[in-house]
């Protein structure tokens, strides 16, 4: 491919990761990192997006599912155990933490040997709480927001910056703080 030197790296930036995919949509620009902890997990991209920050895979059973027109933004990352779906038209801003999983137990005597476990490139899974997270069509991520294992923010709805979301959210509603609480619903 004889392009000039800026166009090769932008072009090359913009597409290394396309090979990691499971599928990937027209006309959409992919520059996260992308993690595959363990061979095996999908990673599913719809069309027309801008997709930034890390996508991790931690287990063979993970699966992403990115929907079309999205955006996310950079420093964020999504940390999948389980499942994540990020519906159509969802904006996900900078520096946000989505993640279906505990990664340890609360127990100390079955998380004891985590750190060993990983330098050997070992993690039981078996220990750690893990739920599905859902992001419905429309929502809107205010940067540095968390969202925990198992909810799920219903379509239109807007989580504040830096909110800590560990319980659903409704429709059409906006949420903030830690926990997230409702502040109000938008007509």
């Amino acid at each position: 491919m004889n392009l000039p030197w800026k166009m090769w790296k932008k072009w090359r930036r913009t597409n290394k990761n396309r090979r990691f995919c499971t599928s990937l949509g027209e006309n959409t620009i992919v520059e996260a990192s992308l993690e595959r902890r363990q061979s095996g997990g999908e990673l599913h991209v719809g069309k027309d997006g801008l997709i930034r920050g890390t996508l991790v895979l931690e287990r063979a059973e993970s699966r992403i599912r990115i929907g079309d027109r999205v955006a996310i933004g950079g420093g964020t990352i999504l940390d999948c155990a389980d499942a994540i779906v990020i519906e159509d038209d969802v904006i996900l801003s900078y520096d946000c933490l989505l993640a279906d999983s505990d990664n340890h137990s609360i127990r100390f005597q079955d998380r004891k040997n985590d750190v060993a476990n990983w330098k050997k490139g070992f993690h039981d899974w078996s220990k750690s709480a893990m739920a599905p997270i859902r992001i419905c069509r429309g929502a809107w991520i205010g940067a540095r927001a968390c969202i925990l294992k198992g909810v799920q923010v219903g379509e239109g709805a807007v989580v504040g910056m830096g909110s800590v979301v560990t319980r659903n959210v409704e429709p059409h509603t906006v949420v903030a703080g830690n926990p997230a609480r409702l502040i109000r619903v938008v007509e």
